[in-house]
């Protein structure tokens, strides 16, 4: 049928008119959808191994060492029934990162074959090094979990690496005592940076100083400040059981409050004190949920970071039902308390206060982690926890 030149505008103009209407229309998950390309809202993401070997019984099932991943818990999902593979710490911990089960010995220090979270989202969302980060407790493993050696991804898709305990020490915070920091940039601060530097671990200093990580120039220069800003405050402070899983979460609070990044993965590893002391390990549990609280209430306190961050925390496995002759707790009985973790998880897009029964793997936290920012970790052998989402 043919329309006048009158007809077709008023057509047009009701159609316009129809459009404006159409977002209040549309569902909550639908706008949020049109937003960004993917139905959820989520824009950063902060993945806490809970390494070292944490036993359900001793967070969920005693909500008393854990108040602050219970607050966690409440503003979104727990999962109690975490199906865990014990295969190492290192390789265990890596899986969380990879979505694989990793085969890894438990003394190798080798790169995992499969690409991690940060290197899928390097890749396919087009991000910077400054917007993936990794910080850990400085074991010579944990800092593998930047980026591994698949053909496809590798290191210029790899995090940028604070290694805590190896750099946040007291004895560094002491030489800036003693020759002083300095205001302005120059030969001074020069030295100190070079001081800094050959305490970090070489490998990852050369790939920063080649340009594999690929941080433009300002960049860089922001991270050496901070670093050194961190290092003449309380972080490096932080002394006792647990110190060094403290100073990570820390400077990773720290990170994301001053860059706002896009992920960032925190490797712990003190629970394993456990071998020898329950008590001890019960202490470090105590201590990290501390400063995951510290971690939480600074993205609730900023309104961007709180309407756009999820958190996930969870350990690599669990360990053994009964206690050994040193009155601690090993790792190899093959029980439930070993094979079962408890993952917390909350943010824009996970339903609010509820707990899921529902068996997932550990290793299906890093497809999820991808899921939620619009990349695909395709080389998984895990599956996304969509039906967690709210």
């Amino acid at each position: 049928m043919s329309m006048t030149r009158r007809e077709f505008i008023q057509t047009t103009s009701a159609a316009a008119a129809a459009a404006s209407f159409l977002p209040s229309l549309l569902s909550k998950s639908a706008r949020a959808f049109a937003e960004n390309g993917t139905g959820l809202k989520t824009k950063r993401v902060i993945l806490v191994a809970f390494a070292g070997g944490v036993r359900s019984k001793e967070t969920v099932g005693t909500p008393a060492n854990i108040p602050n991943l219970m607050r966690i818990a409440k503003a979104g999902v727990v999962c109690p029934n975490m199906k865990a593979r014990n295969v190492g710490h290192y390789g265990a911990a890596l899986g969380l990162f990879t979505g694989c089960v990793e085969e890894m010995g438990i003394r190798e220090n080798q790169r995992g074959k499969n690409p991690t979270v940060f290197e899928y989202l390097r890749k396919q969302l087009d991000l910077t090094a400054k917007d993936c980060w990794l910080s850990t407790t400085g074991g010579a493993q944990t800092i593998n979990y930047a980026y591994g050696e698949h053909k496809d991804y590798g290191a210029k898709y790899g995090a940028n690496l604070i290694s805590g305990d190896g750099i946040f020490n007291a004895e560094f915070r002491d030489i800036l005592d003693r020759f002083g920091r300095p205001k302005k940039t120059g030969d001074a601060e020069a030295a100190l940076v070079k001081k800094l530097e050959d305490s970090m671990d070489p490998e990852e200093v050369k790939k920063l100083a080649d340009g594999a990580l690929q941080n433009d120039t300002e960049t860089q220069k922001r991270v050496k400040q901070f670093i050194l800003d961190e290092i003449s405050a309380n972080t490096a402070n932080l002394t006792g059981p647990g110190a060094a899983d403290a100073k990570s979460i820390r400077v990773a609070m720290n990170l994301f409050r001053i860059f706002k990044p896009r992920v960032i993965g925190i490797g712990l590893q003190e629970a394993d004190v456990a071998h020898n002391s329950i008590n001890a390990y019960i202490e470090v549990i105590r201590r990290n949920d501390a400063e995951i609280g510290k971690l939480w209430d600074a993205i609730q306190a900023d309104p961007e970071l709180r309407e756009t961050t999820t958190v996930m925390v969870l350990p690599e496995f669990g360990r053994d039902k009964d206690l050994n002759q040193r009155n601690g707790l090993d790792h190899g009985d093959r029980s439930d308390d070993l094979g079962k973790v408890c993952l917390f998880a909350a943010g824009p897009d996970f339903k609010k206060g509820s707990q899921s029964l529902g068996e997932f793997q550990t290793i299906d936290v890093a497809p999820t982690l991808c899921a939620l920012m619009g990349a695909k970790a395709e080389h998984a052998k895990a599956k996304g926890m969509k039906e967690l989402f709210g």
